[in-house]
């Protein structure tokens, strides 16, 4: 049996607590092959170039692969959600959805949310006083986004449970080793129509009702532009409510492991509130919540880096390894907030930057700084934790910490202070 080429070994759980030196091996040929045929980039620059690249389609309808798929009583499954469409249909819907989220179109949304961000923080810090060991993930990690998002669309959060299930279907469906294209993509499509379902009836409900929500603004839109239909409506709000709070939990987990095993810089900290900002983005270029982006599709033939990749291939941009390449950055197995060079591929790039970077960037500042704050002597009980099972969005499922003590909550201060920067 030949051996497995260094991405299918990337893809192998028993690399999952530390891929990097894979990655470094990947990078040694820009764009290779993995056993399933797929073109697979790792360097920066080739990642950057295809990421811009008209012919570069993010549309699962555009795959061989790609199949129509119904639900179990054959009705037609929801439209695809924006992130994986081309212009013009992603433009147009992306458009609409930014009016009611956040910058350019609504810059006073996230800055207005910022202090629930402290509050909703403080108390499940608050929550960990009379302990001396916590799980950062189920204690932490994850309640607090799924509160923030939430918050943000408008549903309640007593219903976490029930779209949890919905979430993590999803989750497990995009993961490339839990089975062949196809059978994930009807697993996908069946989470995702009962989950929009779900939020349809919620955006239904708000249409006679609206409240301050994005459900509610999204229901009533009347821009020049039109509104989502209903379906759109139901398919792009569970991606919200999924992405939302998916990946900022392993960006609060795997920043919290990165601040204890580099001591030094959690006293730093600790001591320096207006490091927040470029603590994070290095985060985002070290130790990435998605590592990588697989279901995009060669539109015509693409010559890159020596290699022609045929129309119709499938293409997977391995942004972790991207932002890792030392012909990019210098010295990129250190992680240093200090770089005066922190452009990564954290949040993707082109047409699909990511949507909740606005909100995602105040969740983490917010989130590791009380922590540190607060925290007194933590340490990990365990290193390396146990780890989720996806490589793509990858982080740990189980983070055990320590502490000698909780310091009590800070006296009421500026938000915008502690996120200098």
């Amino acid at each position: 049996m030949a051996p497995a080429s260094v991405f299918d070994q990337i893809l192998d759980y028993a690399n999952r607590a530390n891929p990097y030196p894979l990655y470094a091996e990947l990078r040694r040929t820009p764009v290779s092959r993995a056993d399933d045929g797929s073109y697979v980039v790792s360097t920066y620059a080739e990642i950057v170039a295809l990421l811009h690249d008209p012919r570069v389609s993010s549309d699962l309808r555009n795959r061989a692969d790609y199949a129509a798929d119904v639900d179990d009583v054959g009705a037609p499954a929801l439209p695809p959600n924006f992130i994986t469409l081309d212009p013009p249909e992603h433009d147009r819907i992306r458009r609409l959805l930014t009016r009611h989220f956040g910058p350019p179109h609504e810059p006073g949304r996230i800055v207005g949310m910022l202090p629930d961000l402290v509050e909703i923080v403080s108390g499940l810090i608050d929550n960990f006083a009379g302990r001396n060991q916590v799980d950062l993930v189920d204690d932490f990690a994850y309640p607090f986004p799924v509160t923030v998002i939430c918050r943000l669309l408008g549903v309640p959060r007593e219903d976490e449970p029930r779209f949890r299930v919905w979430a993590d279907a999803v989750i497990e469906a995009v993961d490339p080793t839990t089975g062949d294209v196809a059978t994930r993509k009807r697993r996908r499509d069946l989470a995702f129509a009962d989950l929009g379902r779900y939020l349809g009836e919620l955006a239904d409900a708000r249409r006679d009702h609206p409240g301050d929500d994005m459900l509610s603004e999204l229901a009533t839109d009347n821009g020049p532009q039109g509104r989502l239909s209903r379906d759109e409506l139901m398919t792009n709000a569970a991606l919200l409510l999924i992405a939302g709070h998916e990946t900022t939990v392993n960006l609060i987990t795997n920043g919290m492991l990165t601040l204890l095993r580099h001591p030094d810089v959690w006293q730093r900290l600790r001591r320096q509130p207006d490091l927040a900002n470029r603590l994070v983005e290095e985060l985002l270029r070290y130790e990435p919540p998605v590592h990588f982006l697989s279901s995009r599709t060669a539109l015509d033939q693409i010559d890159i880096a020596g290699t022609t990749i045929p129309g119709g291939a499938s293409i997977i941009l391995v942004l972790a390894a991207g932002s890792r390449d030392p012909d990019h950055v210098p010295d990129p197995d250190r992680f240093e907030p200090d770089r005066e060079y922190l452009e990564h591929l954290g949040f993707g790039g082109g047409i699909h930057y990511c949507f909740g970077a606005p909100l995602a960037r105040p969740e983490a500042q917010i989130a590791l700084t009380e922590l540190t704050r607060r925290m007194e002597s933590p340490r990990l009980v365990t290193d390396p934790p146990p780890y989720r099972p996806s490589p793509l969005l990858r982080g740990p499922r189980h983070l055990p910490v320590r502490f000698d003590n909780i310091a009590p909550a800070p006296a009421a201060r500026g938000v915008r202070s502690q996120l200098a920067g």
